[in-house]
């Protein structure tokens, strides 16, 4: 078993694969105050509830892939691999990892771990050009060209972001449930915030898109020729309301993942 873990600003997703397919998943929150002890713990709760695996932490586990936003995250979950698995090869996705997708940025380190997996993914799967929406703490937009390349990306505040931003800033308004209005024209308050988070978003994801897919085809291509995969816990909010997007794969950053494992254990 394969056990990955995308470590980002609000919430931990992870994965856990047998060969290529996913067997389970879990989501947590994103604590950078937690040690790794406290982690290993948390591990092993979660872990010793799944048949497949026995009760000792690490039993079953024969690889982790691991990415993070958080650098102090990343710090305790390298920790966890040595002090707690030990004998389990890890790949954790920094720089010097070799993930057969080109960053053609700028400062190819300062792109965000969990962005290059899934670029890793979107190209294994769909193949490019392509461009992967992820809805997360931040909203990104990542293309990737019709060589594999990953060539620049769009960062937005996120959907939770900008809920949590009205509620303080508005003095008549306050937090309110993530979901879908009966109609764009709300009625009430909240349904008024929820269509301007719901149908915003969506109009953003399509107008940000469509500008990407002129830049990624060029003047003389087709932009129907670019995939455009939505991923991230927040994604189901404007799928059906964006036509810009193809494909949703809820997993692109886990399976991502076990494409760089697979692509550097030999190497180690």
């Amino acid at each position: 078993m394969l056990l990955t873990i995308d470590a980002g600003n609000t919430h931990t997703v992870l994965g856990l694969f047998d060969g290529a397919e996913i067997v389970e998943h879990w989501r947590i929150s994103t604590d950078a105050r937690r040690t790794a002890d406290e982690l290993a713990v948390l591990l092993q709760g979660l872990m010793g509830m799944h048949p497949l695996l026995g009760d000792e932490l690490g039993d079953g586990i024969e690889g982790i892939a691991i990415c993070s936003t958080v650098p102090s995250v990343l710090h305790e979950l390298r920790e966890v691999t040595r002090r707690y698995y030990g004998d389990v090869p890890a790949v954790l996705v920094e720089p010097g990892i070799k993930t057969g997708v080109p960053i053609l940025t700028d400062n190819p380190k300062e792109v965000g771990a969990d962005r290059i997996v899934n670029a890793v993914a979107a190209n294994e799967l769909y193949g490019g050009p392509a461009i992967v929406v992820d809805f997360g703490t931040a909203t990104t937009f990542d293309p990737i060209s019709v060589r594999g390349e990953y060539i620049g990306g769009v960062i937005a505040p996120g959907i939770e972001i900008s809920v949590e931003a009205l509620g303080v800033k508005g003095a008549q308004l306050r937090k309110i449930e993530l979901a879908r209005p009966r109609s764009v024209i709300g009625k009430n308050t909240v349904e008024a915030m929820q269509a301007g988070i719901v149908y915003g978003f969506a109009g953003q994801v399509d107008g940000i898109v469509s500008r990407m897919k002129r830049e990624l085809v060029g003047r003389d291509g087709d932009p129907s020729d670019v995939t455009v995969i939505a991923t991230g816990g927040l994604a189901p909010m404007v799928l059906g309301e964006a036509a810009e997007i193809d494909e949703h794969e809820p997993w692109l950053t886990l399976i991502g993942l076990r494409l760089v494992y697979e692509r550097n254990v030999s190497r180690m």
